[in-house]
């Protein structure tokens, strides 16, 4: 096969990038502290608004482990997330030794459902345990429903733990995601829709709180001419190469998030005149999803044909695609932990593909893909 591989997400470089890494290296600035995370946190700042204070750290799972450390979870306490989701937003509730309480989503949004959370909030008060926190995650860039998983989290007095790892530059009422919890999670992983190599970021509304975790994220180094620890610590802070990438990265965000906006309509063309296929859209105005990745439902009574037998075709052409995620309730690891709701991720996840959504896609690739595409329901229909 001479055609060359169609990543679904693939690192997409603006060339400025290397400007600020040889400036490091120049520099000698070769550390986990240094002017790179210094000017890219600035960056992210300015970017969110909003008073946004920003830690930039070595991954969005760690900002996630970081904020519930924040948050006082402990052993034996109870965390509320979504199911629905990649396992890096629970992970961490596991590290603590928490024991994580899973979520149903809505089919507007696929996220959180508020109902499902209400349910469960209720319910695990009666059995005498008060969530520490709420995880809710914009998914595939989609903003969840901040109002009212807000007027829920507030009535209850449970802090949110922001999962915007897939939602950067994505908004809410014009808002940027990322600033709505009382900590947001950023990921940079090679895949997002910028990317530090791998890296994320701790976004707080306190300087207080921003200093805390970076002083976490340092090993808890106490104050001291040699090295004293009163507090757990850990190592996670990013490093001034990595940020370095960052920086750069931050000059072409906008540009990529048009560019991906640009292929979900792509798809939205595609797919127009075949019943039976659903391309993931904001629900509402006040929705603006960067559109990380572009996903498909399909309705294998009007099809014919399921989504794994789509992703077996694109697969035989070079070109990737991957189901969406699997729920957390439904892997092995937390399958014996609680859930609340119906089974709408479940039937998402049995139904649903992310096709290749890439700001670095050609006119060539999207050839090979309408092509592609147009074979596969061709035959199928």
């Amino acid at each position: 096969m001479n055609d060359s591989k169609i990543w679904l997400s693939s690192p997409h470089m603006g060339g400025k990038e290397q400007h600020f890494v040889k400036e490091a290296f120049d520099t000698n600035w070769v550390a986990p502290l240094g002017p790179n995370v210094t000017g890219f946190e600035k960056d992210l700042e300015v970017f969110l608004n909003d008073d946004a204070c920003v830690a930039a750290l070595s991954s969005g799972t760690a900002a996630i482990h970081l904020g519930l450390v924040l948050f006082g979870v402990q052993a034996g306490d109870e965390v509320i997330c979504q199911s629905f989701t990649f396992s890096a937003s629970a992970n961490p509730i596991l590290y603590l030794n928490a024991t994580p309480i899973f979520i149903d989503s809505e089919l507007e949004t696929w996220n959180m459902c508020p109902i499902a959370l209400e349910e469960a909030i209720v319910d695990r008060l009666k059995k005498g345990k008060k969530p520490k926190a709420i995880i809710p995650v914009h998914l595939y860039g989609m903003p969840f429903k901040v109002d009212e998983i807000r007027v829920i989290a507030s009535k209850y007095e449970i802090p949110i733990l922001e999962d915007s790892a897939e939602a950067l530059g994505s908004t809410y009422k014009g808002r940027k995601c990322g600033t709505f919890g009382d900590i947001g999670v950023l990921s940079f992983n090679g895949n997002k829709i910028i990317t530090t190599s791998g890296g994320g970021a701790l976004v707080t509304h306190s300087k207080k709180m921003k200093e805390k975790a970076v002083f976490l994220a340092t090993q808890a180094r106490d104050a001291a001419p040699h090295y004293q620890h009163s507090e757990i610590g850990y190592n996670y802070r990013l490093s001034n190469i990595c940020a370095g990438i960052g920086r750069g990265q931050m000059e072409i965000l906008e540009k990529h998030m048009n560019l991906r906006r640009q292929i979900n309509r792509f798809y939205i063309e595609i797919f127009q005149g075949i019943k039976g296929v659903t391309v993931f859209q904001e629900p509402s105005s006040n929705y603006f999803s960067n559109h990380w990745l572009t996903c498909i439902t399909i309705d294998n009574n009007v099809i014919g044909a399921t989504t794994e037998d789509l992703r077996i075709a694109l697969e035989n052409v070079n070109i990737e695609s991957r189901p969406l995620w699997k729920p957390m309730h439904l892997q092995p690891i937390f399958e014996n932990y609680p859930y609340y709701g119906g089974k709408n991720a479940q039937q998402l996840f049995e139904n649903g593909l992310c096709l290749p959504s890439g700001s670095n896609l050609t006119v060539s690739d999207k050839k090979r893909i309408y092509d592609a595409l147009q074979s596969f329901f061709s035959i199928n229909l």
